[in-house]
């Protein structure tokens, strides 16, 4: 039987930038929690050790694609001789904000770990996806998390779990640019999780993005009209939850012809621990 796994989207429910380090990089605070939406990624192991992937992405050359780096890192790492075909259905939308590629190595390396039979515990496969970015940690870890540090300071959560439509302006946000501009808020206040569900947060990467990209100011105002909407990430995309689905998707057909968008529910498990577990589960049994 094929097993396509999953590679969820996570949304930012807020996301404030604390201060910056003598190396550049940005302290910060988040709630991370998963949709079950996403990418898909099949597996078929190799006898040779050629690590191949079968789909790929629009102008991302094969050793910068976040699939292919998390199986040569686990495989050089764990001195495997085996290969993989590896083969993704892509749905999440590149330079949105939603995770996708740091979800896809996430999967590669939870997956292939099993596969490959590594014996590698998920806080050393999160070490390893911390050399590939700073959010592929908390898709391994797979549970809502509050993240300080860079992100890879983690602690589980369970904020509520509503639906959301989440929406993709017609625009490729460049993170590297939004987080070296000079007019980005750096020195945010440290918040707890108990004030953020009592309603403190917000994205202070919200009104740099807007400048630069009206679209993304014309969706969240046209969200607005809904709740509380809000950026994830750098954006582009922007999210409004609902109480049910069918309030989501009634919002979601009146969108514009030309914009695109999906509703998800959030989920505080990763679909995909969601799936390990059953494999884990029906082996067992």
């Amino acid at each position: 039987m094929e097993t396509w796994w999953p590679a969820p989207a996570k949304l930012n429910l807020f996301l404030h930038i604390t201060g910056r380090r003598t190396d550049g990089y940005h302290e910060l605070q988040t709630l991370f929690q998963f949709l079950d939406y996403g990418d898909s990624l099949k597996f078929e192991c190799r006898e040779d050790a050629e690590i191949r992937l079968m789909d790929s992405l629009n102008n991302v050359e094969l050793q910068n694609n976040l699939i292919f780096r998390a199986a040569r890192l686990l495989q050089t790492t764990c001195n495997i001789r085996s290969g993989v075909d590896i083969y993704l259905k892509k749905r999440l939308p590149m330079g949105g904000g939603l995770g996708g590629g740091s979800s896809d190595a996430a999967t590669t390396l939870v997956v292939l770990n099993s596969l490959w039979q590594c014996g590698l515990s998920k806080q050393q496969l999160a070490t390893l996806g911390l050399q590939l970015g700073a959010d592929v940690p908390v898709f391994i870890g797979g549970h809502a998390a509050w993240a300080e540090g860079v992100g890879e300071k983690l602690t589980e959560a369970s904020p509520p779990e509503p639906w959301y439509l989440v929406v993709k302006p017609d625009c490729h946000v460049s993170t590297a640019e939004i987080f070296s501009s000079g007019e980005l808020t750096r020195d945010c206040e440290a918040i707890t999780i108990s004030r953020f569900l009592s309603g403190e947060g917000r994205n202070v990467c919200e009104p740099v993005v807007c400048k630069r990209h009206p679209e993304v100011a014309q969706v969240l105002d046209w969200l607005s009209q809904h709740g509380p909407a809000r950026m994830t990430g750098t954006g582009a995309c922007v999210f409004v939850s609902f109480d049910s689905q069918a309030q989501a998707q009634l919002v979601a057909d009146t969108l514009p012809d030309d914009w695109q968008g999906f509703v998800a529910k959030g989920c505080n498990v990763s679909p995909l621990n969601a799936s390990v577990m059953k494999l884990t589960e029906s082996a067992i049994s």
